[in-house]
């Protein structure tokens, strides 16, 4: 520990053990510092799925292709152009390497999921997920010579005119508090678990927001950076947030408590008013508006009504709807106004037009004369027991971060790059996703910047 390592990498997710890998791999001595146990190890990886990858063609996990023009085409909607073109350019090019890659690294992919998800033919799998993810990267890193402390929370870094000079430890390990290296890589996420901090941009209402992933990501790594000089990007009330149940526990609920049924019935709000169109666009391009959307909402609360004609169209979620023999009955459950609510379903439902219901595609499903519409899979509420979802915002990473270029190293305030600090993951996110979110995006920005994070930090180190 007393020794000065070629690059020291501050996290413990994909984006981290991607950039310890390569840089590993390309010649350098390396140290992970985790700030989690190592049963938490891995940031909010841990919760993942997929990962959204260009590809030529269809393959084994694959049912086809998804080329480059049409990722950019994607992130450029969801976004609404809030992205650096650049660098989203390069990610997305790269990311057709990361597929093969990632597996040379010992991750295994499982053949592809069909159903409600539609990402059949974008997003690769993990076979056990992204916990199984986590341990084969560990493992690889492991083998190859990496050294990784767990409990190892950064206090303080040093870090003059641009230079990383050593990362100071908030309790000694092995006698040691002090980390010296050649170069840094921060990939230790955003702030969403720091509620004091949400609140300086979302009041009180951040005291009802859920954060889906780990509670370790409390941001202290970002404020040091953005403190001693570097470049800041994103705004900071952006962030990947979805509707999860809002009976899930505040920290850690992962992926079992969002709700995926929103396009096949209505969502609305404690004075059971509709606020939004359910049928916007496929699930996996919309879902993560839904956060953002209820948190604007009176206490930051939703509820997702439906009827028992479409239980079995979506995936469970860990907690059980809430079911009422009436409208009227499950309005009192859910303590909305009953009369309220029946109005807003019986206006729904004589808003349906006749259509051709298919949710794999933008249907002609839709509502006509209420607002706002429902512009596709609009179907009538009617068959009893009706039921409902209660939701709340899942905060899943924030976007405001480190600016970055395509060498992954990060830039000062002045513009010009940092001498030796480099940044991948969710602590440089917002360089691509100014706003808005699609499934396995995440993933993409954590291993495409890992890798190149770490590959550059080795190069800057033997230089």
């Amino acid at each position: 520990m007393k020794r000065r390592f070629d690059v020291l990498v501050i996290g413990g997710g994909n984006a981290a053990l991607c950039a310890a890998i390569s840089a590993r791999r390309a010649g350098a001595s390396v140290l992970v510092l985790e700030g989690a146990p190592k049963f938490y190890r891995g940031g909010n990886t841990r919760h993942t799925r997929n990962m959204r990858c260009a590809h030529d063609a269809a393959t084994a996990i694959l049912t086809g292709p998804y080329t480059e023009e049409e990722f950019w085409q994607d992130l450029l909607l969801v976004t609404g152009g809030e992205t650096d073109e650049e660098l989203a350019k390069f990610m997305i090019r790269e990311s057709k390497d990361i597929l093969d890659w990632i597996v040379e690294q010992g991750v295994r992919w499982q053949p592809s999921l069909g159903g409600t998800l539609s990402l059949g033919r974008t997003n690769s799998f993990f076979l056990g997920g992204g916990r199984a993810m986590l341990n084969a990267l560990y493992l690889t890193a492991e083998q190859l010579g990496v050294q990784i402390l767990y409990d190892a929370e950064v206090a303080d870094l040093h870090i003059e005119d641009g230079m990383f000079l050593a990362a100071h430890l908030k309790q000694p390990i092995d006698g040691a508090t002090e980390i010296r290296a050649s170069a840094l890589v921060a990939a230790a996420g955003g702030f969403e678990a720091n509620i004091e901090w949400l609140k300086e941009y979302w009041g009180e209402a951040a005291d009802n927001f859920l954060i889906r992933g780990t509670p370790y990501n409390r941001g202290s790594i970002l404020k040091m950076l953005l403190a001693k000089g570097v470049q800041d990007i994103g705004d900071p009330t952006q962030c990947h947030a979805v509707a999860i149940d809002a009976r899930a526990p505040k920290f850690d609920g992962g992926i079992i408590t969002r709700h995926d049924s929103v396009v096949f019935g209505i969502v609305v709000n404690k004075h059971a008013q509709r606020f939004y169109d359910e049928g916007e666009d496929i699930w996996p391009k919309r879902y993560a508006i839904w956060g953002r959307l209820v948190a604007a909402q009176p206490d930051q609360i939703a509820y997702i009504i439906f009827d028992s004609a479409v239980v079995t169209s979506f995936m469970p979620t860990l907690f059980p709807p809430i079911a009422g023999d009436t409208v009227a009955e499950l309005a009192t459950k859910l303590e909305l106004d009953p009369v309220a609510l029946e109005k807003t379903i019986t206006d729904f439902n004589a808003a349906v037009q006749p259509g051709t219901f298919d949710h794999t595609i933008l249907d002609d499903c839709r509502t006509e004369g209420i607002t706002p519409q429902k512009t596709h899979w609009a179907r009538k509420i009617e068959a009893a027991p009706y039921l409902a979802y209660p939701v709340r915002p899942g905060i899943t990473f924030t976007y405001l971060g480190t600016r970055v270029n395509k060498q992954s190293r990060m830039l000062m305030k002045d513009g010009k790059p940092s001498a030796n600090m480099f940044a991948a993951g969710e602590i440089m996110a917002g360089n691509v996703l100014g706003k808005g979110y699609a499934a396995g995006i995440g993933m993409t920005i954590g291993s495409v910047f890992g890798r190149v994070a770490g590959r550059e930090a080795a190069k800057n180190a033997k230089n």
